[in-house]
């Protein structure tokens, strides 16, 4: 508003000139303005004095600042409005949102912060993007589709621990999210059950190891068997025999080779199957001086070593692929072990794979 160079009483006593019998003319002459001013003055003001005149343009002041204040109120409104089928939690999403309407709405930039409840120092920061961040998105995107169900602690793990990146988690977490490769989270449902006793931890190399089968398919429906053996210790993969049958006498062949470059354990936890009860096992394990440990039948949690590990080879390659011979299957279960015992990280024994943990207890 353009501000009059003529102060309240100066106006006052223009009028009461006038009410005095001073002419229009003479009076715009000796004030030096127009008479356009002065009768505007007096349809305004006339009447008043000083002090009701300074009240009113008072009154003026405050309800244009009160209807701008409304319009801005009631924009801000109408742009929350338009937002409100969008989701606006993240500060990044907000940001998004108020520049929008700065754009289109023609809002002020304080306005649009306020609305949308953001700070302005928010709104006017642009990220630094390093060139580091694409090498981590590679990595991720690498990663994720070679091992489909790694998550993104597993990713980071590998990451920090095996590659050696120093990359901050909540760096590699926000690429992590921003490639979209967070995987869904699927619910369980927890049952109510009495808490099974711990599983003693080993504490050396070769004290414990823990021994199962495991069952799938080849391509053309015929059914294959997977002999595992862990050491519990650094739940390191000793070995994986894979046929269509598995008796006694082949589990026997199988930890004859493992000892040969592992050396002799003190005891294996097993379940009951057939192949472990026989008469020709419990003979051998005599003969080497082992204890076989057995499980109570119908309470798996008792090897829960072995379980985990079977889950592990189950989802990350065996259910991956149709295979069409057992050699196949043998041949990448054999790089995968390798992988497995030197590349992948173990959450179980600290987030290293389990090669790594065996300098770590030295």
């Amino acid at each position: 508003m353009k501000t009059s160079r003529f102060t309240e009483s100066q106006i006052i006593g223009i009028l009461k000139q006038a009410e005095a019998g001073t002419a229009v003319p003479e009076l715009c002459r000796e004030h030096g303005m127009s008479s356009a001013s002065f009768y505007k003055w007096r349809s305004k003001y006339g009447g008043m004095d000083a002090a009701l005149m300074s009240r009113m343009k008072e009154l003026e002041t405050e309800n244009a600042r009160l209807k701008k204040m409304y319009a801005e109120e009631r924009l801000k409104a109408e742009v929350v409005r338009e937002a409100l089928g969008k989701k606006v939690v993240r500060p990044s999403r907000r940001r998004e949102m108020a520049m929008r309407a700065v754009r289109d709405r023609a809002m002020s930039v304080r306005a649009a912060c306020e609305a949308f409840g953001v700070s302005e120092t928010c709104y006017r920061y642009e990220p630094k993007r390093r060139a580091e961040n694409s090498v981590i998105a590679e990595w991720l995107v690498k990663l994720t589709h070679n091992q489909r169900n790694w998550g993104f602690g597993l990713c980071f793990l590998y990451l920090r621990n095996v590659k050696g990146f120093a990359w901050n988690h909540k760096r590699v977490y926000r690429i992590y999210r921003e490639l979209e490769l967070n995987l869904r989270i699927k619910p369980r449902k927890r049952l109510v059950r009495e808490q099974p006793e711990p599983l003693a931890v080993p504490q050396a190399l070769n004290e414990c190891w823990s021994m199962d089968f495991m069952h799938d398919q080849l391509a053309d429906g015929r059914s294959i068997r997977l002999f595992n053996v862990i050491d519990d210790f650094n739940r390191e993969g000793l070995c994986i025999e894979v046929d269509f049958s598995l008796p006694a006498l082949r589990v026997i062949r199988s930890l004859d080779q493992v000892i040969e470059w592992r050396g002799k354990p003190s005891k294996i936890r097993c379940d009951n199957g057939p192949e472990y009860v026989s008469d020709a096992l419990r003979d051998w394990a005599v003969r080497h001086c082992i204890v076989l440990q057995f499980i109570q039948p119908g309470k798996p949690q008792q090897n829960a070593y072995i379980e985990r590990y079977n889950k592990t080879v189950r989802y990350d390659w065996l259910a991956h692929y149709l295979f069409e011979t057992v050699s196949e299957v043998q041949e990448y279960a054999t790089k995968w072990l390798w992988s497995y015992n030197h590349e992948r990280p173990n959450t179980a024994i600290g987030g290293v794979p389990p090669k790594q943990k065996l300098p770590i207890a030295a």
